[in-house]
């Protein structure tokens, strides 16, 4: 499968390895295919020339291009932006080349003032919310923004079971992406559907305490496991359901009595 990254980043390089691994073809893209993407004190990642250039060493099917050829390119898309420039990369990419694809959106809307973490959209609206908005004929699927790059393609570097949310107005979209991407692909065993694209929303502003504990622990390799109490035990309904026939019998009972009242009168 041809698969359009957009974007050149810490995410992108994540995903488009596991990808080529898959044995898909995969394209990222930035603005400047020279450019060097720098991570401050962690250094800085390589150009997407220099990342094709070392994949094509290895004999993989790795391109770099634009936003709008990575768009054209891909089957399926990935939005691995930086959430504060995802809506002018995508004017960018155009809207014909956007048209009827499931674009998976993994950006986060945020920006640092100092080195505090800002969101930019938040409360009654979200990124994922205005990129479907604006671009109606995209099947926007929200998720993988709640995890760290590392666990996005391996939730097995932690031990157990833990929870990866998804959201989006396409049901038919996010069963194929469950099922293809999340389990298939990537390998995830739990997976929440939370309902419309609104649920973009929660997912987004939970990255304030994400931060908080990635600040705290001082590890990416985190998530969590939501317990759901227990439904309500089938003999339950069983009682209440005889009860309800109890009533109906006595009720037939009552009337009976009075017939046999009026008789005997």
């Amino acid at each position: 499968m041809k698969i359009g990254i957009l974007g050149s980043g810490e995410v992108a390089q994540a995903i488009a390895p596991k990808m080529l691994g898959l044995e898909h073809e995969v394209m990222i893209s930035a603005r400047d295919l020279d450019r060097e993407k720098d991570k401050g004190e962690w250094g800085s990642l390589p150009s997407v020339n220099a990342w094709v250039r070392k994949q094509a060493s290895e004999h993989l099917r790795a391109y770099g291009g634009s936003f709008a050829e990575a768009a054209r390119f891909g089957e399926l898309l990935f939005n691995c932006t930086s959430g504060s420039h995802s809506m002018e990369v995508l004017e960018a990419a155009g809207r014909d080349n956007l048209k009827g694809k499931i674009m998976i959106d993994l950006a986060n809307p945020f920006e640092f003032s100092n080195d505090v973490p800002v969101m930019t959209i938040s409360n009654t609206e979200s990124l994922g919310e205005r990129i479907q908005n604006t671009y109606p004929d995209l099947k926007v699927v929200k998720t993988l923004n709640h995890v760290s790059a590392e666990l996005m393609t391996n939730p097995q570097l932690l031990a157990g079971e833990h929870d990866l949310l998804i959201c989006g107005n396409s049901v038919d979209a996010k069963k194929w992406v469950i099922e293809n991407v999340l389990e298939g692909w990537f390998g995830w065993t739990s997976v929440i559907d939370i309902g419309t694209i609104t649920g973009a929303r929660a997912m987004e502003m939970y990255l304030m305490l994400w931060m908080r504990l990635w600040e705290i622990f001082k590890t990416e390799k985190f998530n969590f496991k939501y317990i759901f109490e227990a439904k309500a035990p089938a003999k339950n309904a069983a009682k209440k359901t005889a009860g309800i026939k109890k009533g109906k019998k006595a009720s037939k009972k009552r009337r009976a009595g009075k017939q046999g009242v009026r008789r005997k009168i």
